[in-house]
């Protein structure tokens, strides 16, 4: 190969058939990169923070009902990855959640696991 076809991409200088454009765009200028097949390479989109999508300031403590979707069945909060909260708002649901289990509003464990 010469130099010349070297500086202007030579022979493979073609369309890359499955590489996206760039980060987050193909080449046909669509969102995201759906490969070869079709499917998203890493799983579904990103969970929204719903404490920001409602511009939530306070988390209360005393909402017991609001409070059990961000606790497992055993008692354990729910990591903000798989909850989908935000940074912030994770810390302060789990301030939250804290005083609500010391004024006895939610379990510390599961009623299987308090049994023995």
């Amino acid at each position: 190969m010469s130099s010349d076809e070297r500086r202007e991409g030579g022979y493979r200088s073609g369309p890359r058939p499955y590489r996206s454009g760039g980060r987050g765009r193909s080449e046909n200028g669509r969102e995201g990169y759906s490969g070869p097949r079709g499917r998203r390479p890493f799983g579904p989109s990103r969970k929204v923070c719903a404490f920001c999508v409602e511009k939530t300031k306070v988390i209360d403590y005393k909402n017991a009902d609001m409070l059990r979707r961000y606790v497992t069945e055993r008692g354990k909060i729910r990591s903000g990855r798989k909850s989908g909260t935000c940074a912030r708002h994770q810390r302060r649901l789990a301030i939250a959640l804290k005083r609500a289990r010391y004024l006895a509003l939610l379990p510390f464990t599961s009623e299987h696991i308090r049994r023995y």
